[in-house]
């Protein structure tokens, strides 16, 4: 296939607001051995892509420095050592860096093929929300059939997937949100109550929904404002899984006596430093669990806006916000 020597991409002169990134020319990246590279027709916006932009979240090394963690696209050439895709498929990937571009090379091992049915912005919504949902709700977590599951940030892109994924592994959902939009949003998604934190208190009625007895896994994204009270709104062998710091990182005046009295588990993980046969891992699982479930029609991204890529400030803005309910994604051009 013949590749152009140059591409579009954003680049990034200096950390700060939305304005800053800029669409700029360059050569195509690099592909290595076990790498595909990807011509990019969708790319998902994501809250570490606006931590990037803002200077506080620096991609791993040898990542891609160009913003950009997942995207949809066809096969265009691949490196030594790939088993398991062709040139021309179309696939959507995990990528460590580099999707705000008309092509981006990663590891094969963090692709997948499109579930059935799917175009470019229905898969590229996939990748970011699905493997975190996966790795930390499941793998870590460990939520079973006939568990109750807290998930805070209801609405976003990893709070919907959240919902559907647990929904559809037989948990029972609660789940936080601040309007009553995007409160009936979640319940219509298969949560079995929204609480609007800006009106309630998460941890009375997370423990009214459960009888006293509290929630078995919370997924949290707020981190220490949030804290004492999700430790006071966990059961018993109950698990708090935290996977960003909206609220801040430090603790202060928390009671940490139910840690040990409830035998509670807490844990973290960042997705993007995880390494590849860690994500191959994921992958695999989401492969053999999830993508049944996107085909059969259980569980679907759910989009909240889709713009062109020289738009990505307004993508950002928008994340910024906070007002959406589901992704944001960006179709790309074939230049």
């Amino acid at each position: 296939m013949n590749l152009p020597t140059e591409m579009t991409y954003v680049d990034l002169p200096g950390p700060g607001g939305p304005e800053n990134m800029v669409l700029a020319r360059g050569p195509l990246p690099d592909v290595k051995a076990g790498d595909i590279l990807i011509r990019v027709e969708a790319a998902g916006i994501n809250r570490p892509d606006v931590l990037q932009r803002k200077g506080d979240y620096p991609p791993p090394p040898g990542a891609s420095p160009i913003l950009g963690l997942e995207v949809a696209g066809e096969v265009v050439a691949m490196g030594e050592g790939i088993t398991g895709f062709s040139i021309g498929d179309k696939v959507c990937a995990l990528a460590n860096g580099g999707g705000y571009a008309a092509y981006c090379a990663l590891p094969a091992t963090q692709a997948l093929a499109w579930p059935k049915g799917y175009d470019a912005t229905k898969a590229a919504a996939l990748p970011e929300t699905f493997f975190t949902v996966w790795a930390n709700v499941f793998d870590m977590a460990g939520l079973k059939a006939g568990e109750t599951i807290l998930v805070h940030g209801g609405s976003s892109g990893i709070g919907t997937t959240a919902i559907q994924l647990a929904k559809a592994f037989g948990a029972e959902v609660l789940v936080t949100a601040g309007s009553a939009e995007k409160c009936r949003a979640c319940e219509a998604l298969g949560a079995k109550r929204a609480i609007n934190y800006r009106e309630e208190d998460f941890k009375a009625v997370a423990l009214d929904e459960t009888g006293g007895r509290g929630v078995d896994v919370i997924l949290d994204m707020v981190g220490g404002r949030y804290f004492d009270r999700n430790i006071g709104s966990l059961a018993r062998d109950g698990r708090l899984s935290i996977i960003a710091f909206l609220g801040g990182a430090r603790v202060e005046g928390a009671n940490i006596g139910p840690i040990l009295t409830k035998r509670l588990h807490i844990m973290g993980s960042a997705l993007r430093p995880r390494t590849s046969a860690e994500k191959q891992a994921i992958r695999d699982g989401l492969a053999a669990k999830v993508w049944p479930l996107l085909e059969g029609g259980a569980v679907a991204p759910v989009i909240h806006q889709i713009l062109p890529f020289e738009r990505v400030a307004d993508g950002h803005r928008l994340m910024e916000e906070g007002d959406h309910i589901g992704k944001i994604v960006m179709t790309m051009g074939r230049s």
